[in-house]
């Protein structure tokens, strides 16, 4: 599964020169990847079904005038392409080139030309818009000659899907960066898409030998953990060897990132019908009870989902509500009584969304259940103050014993963005060793990475296959050590009580109300999180009382929260320099500076 990227870089550099010597005067550096990208796929496609040309072309000149819908006769092994796909133009992209002077009405009737699938994905593209440009300056001719050009091999026989991915990413990534776009979209390296396989395959390993299951990513990107996770299971020379069948479902919302994946499941002969476009959390595309076995997915975060709510809300602009079973669920309030709750995240980071969505297309227990794995930022460990919907998710998730492991990822391991990230691994079928607890893993260190030879980026560390096996492994042993802690699930929960204390007069002596209690004074209230394993009263004895002797707390008003202070259980302290060391510093300085500093303080 590893992948020697080095060996893309010659195609990718040569596909990122179209722009420069095709492109340039003639479209606004914004719009070039909605030149490159889709004529990329368009290649890949077209080699793909360079073999069977001719056999389709005699079938659909053969069958076109006696029946209707030819599509099961040109996607067979016998009649047609043996793919999903098929295009009944007589041109290929080398043809084309053989009449310059009509290239421009050619290209349409290739275009025309594919299957109705394909359709869809040169309509996501929107690439239809640019034929226009591409006339009108002359372009055409030199656009295709460029990626005909044996430099830019794109066959499926030559690059996997796994490389494939890679080379999209590493695009939009150059593109991103010379337009300087927002980095809320973050493409996952595929040392982390392994990873993230072998802790939601291996735990189960002996259960999917035989058998149908479905694989799951509601934010699919370019496709890359749908098709990755499936050949890690199914390869006959991998860990795993599964004969069983693996079914992939994604959606996505970008257009291009849609079309991208579309036509890698159209090229790994995959069903391109189970990737659906639009929002995932506004506009899911499938059937609301089909549950799925495995899901992987790196959402996005620090990302709006404003017109996800616009579009689900059924209350007012002042009060969001609601409907959604999704994200309906409930949870204990601070008497431990279980109240449903409308759960929604802040408008500017859906990212538990996204996990409240996959939570609900968890298989049942008795069905064999499912495991996820989900990559997010620090936000989604302690964002949100208790009674906050943030803090519910992360109720909801660890009353109910979801939550197996999180792996801290070390930072500047991804493409657009140097930020710290981890890994959820979530499961409602936990080993009986695991219930009840969770295990962290601080991954975050040198011992885990390896720094890159050259940036791709802000990319500038990366997993080799030991730092993944030695990651794996603390999984399996859970056990604590430097880098493993183990916890209870309610060690992350905590009361939140408000802390009063009387008001006084001029006197000093209480103010009392109508009811003849003290009045609370509003400018010495005070917040205290309890330890959910705690006695409350204990604690307030212990570490309230003792500071302020007068102090209370109402016992009707108290919240429930829940976060994963992650940098907390890991954190190391590094005593302070002596007195003696810095003023030896300074002296130094002193000294090598001749006298200047001396000069200044005087």
């Amino acid at each position: 599964m590893s992948l020697n990227t080095q060996t893309l870089q010659p195609i990718i550099n040569f596909i990122w020169t179209v722009a420069d010597d095709v492109l340039i005067n003639k479209f606004l550096e914004n719009q070039y990847q909605d030149v490159i990208l889709p004529m990329t796929v368009l290649r890949r496609l077209d080699l793909a079904l360079e073999a069977t040309k001719d056999k389709v072309l005699k079938t659909h000149e053969a069958f076109r005038d006696k029946i209707d819908n030819l599509s099961g006769l040109l996607t067979s092994e016998q009649h047609g392409t043996g793919l999903a796909f098929y295009n009944t133009s007589q041109f290929t992209m080398k043809k084309l080139l053989a009449d310059p002077k009509n290239i421009d009405a050619n290209f349409l009737d290739y275009l025309n030309g594919f299957s109705e699938n394909v359709q869809d994905i040169i309509s996501k593209f929107k690439f239809r818009n640019q034929l226009e440009t591409f006339e009108s300056t002359g372009i055409t001719f030199s656009l295709i000659e460029k990626f005909c050009n044996p430099k830019v091999e794109l066959s499926p026989d030559k690059i996997s899907p796994m490389a494939m991915g890679y080379m999209f990413e590493d695009l939009i990534r150059r593109f991103n960066e010379k337009t300087n776009a927002a980095a809320g979209r973050h493409f996952t390296p595929r040392e982390i898409i392994e990873l993230m396989t072998h802790l939601v395959y291996l735990p189960v390993k002996d259960k999917i030998q035989q058998g149908t299951f479905l694989v799951y990513d509601p934010c699919a990107g370019s496709g890359a953990m749908l098709t990755q996770s499936k050949l890690f299971a199914t390869n006959p020379e991998g860990e795993i060897k599964s004969k069983a069948t693996f079914h992939l479902y994604g959606q996505e919302n970008t257009g291009e990132m849609y079309a991208t994946c579309k036509s890698d499941m159209l090229l790994k002969n995959e069903d391109p019908d189970k990737i659906k476009f639009g929002s995932t959390l506004s506009e899911y595309g499938f059937d609301p009870d089909l549950k799925f076995n495995f899901m992987l997915t790196n959402p996005p975060y620090g990302t709006t989902w404003k017109q996800d709510i616009e579009n689900l809300n059924v209350g007012t602009a002042k009060k969001i509500s609601i409907v959604d079973k999704r994200f309906n669920l409930p949870i204990k309030n601070f008497k431990g009584e279980l109240e449903e709750t409308c759960l929604t995240s802040r408008s500017n980071d859906g990212q538990l969304m996204f996990m409240l969505h996959m939570l609900s297309k968890m298989k049942d227990p008795k069905d064999g259940g499912s495991r996820i794995a989900s990559v997010h930022n620090g936000s989604a460990l302690f964002t949100g103050d208790a009674g906050s919907s943030e803090s519910g998710i992360r109720q909801y998730i660890l009353e109910n014993d979801l939550l197996e492991c999180i792996i801290q990822l070390p930072n500047d391991m991804f493409y657009n963005t140097g930020i710290t990230t981890y890994i959820w691994l979530l499961t409602n079928v936990k080993e009986a060793h695991r219930k009840g607890k969770v295990q962290l893993i601080n991954a975050s260190s040198e011992e885990f990475y390896q720094r890159m030879r050259k940036n791709l980026g802000d990319k500038r560390v990366q997993f080799n296959p030991e730092h993944i096996q030695t990651i794996q492994e603390m999984y399996f042993s859970f056990e604590e050590n430097e880098y493993s802690k183990i916890f209870d699930n309610e060690d992350f929960g905590f009361f939140q009580i408000t802390v009063h204390q009387p008001e006084k007069d001029e006197n000093g002596e209480k103010i009392i109300d109508s009811k003849g209690k003290s009045r609370s004074d509003s400018s010495l209230r005070d917040i205290e999180n309890v330890p959910m394993k705690d006695s409350i009263p204990e604690y307030f004895k212990k570490e309230v009382l003792p500071f302020a002797p007068d102090a209370w707390y109402d016992k009707t008003k108290m919240k429930v929260g829940y976060e994963i202070p992650f940098s907390k259980y890991f954190y190391q302290y590094e005593p302070l320099r002596s007195l003696d060391d810095i003023a030896s510093d300074i002296l130094q300085l002193e000294s090598e500076t001749d006298g200047l500093l001396k000069e200044i303080v005087e």
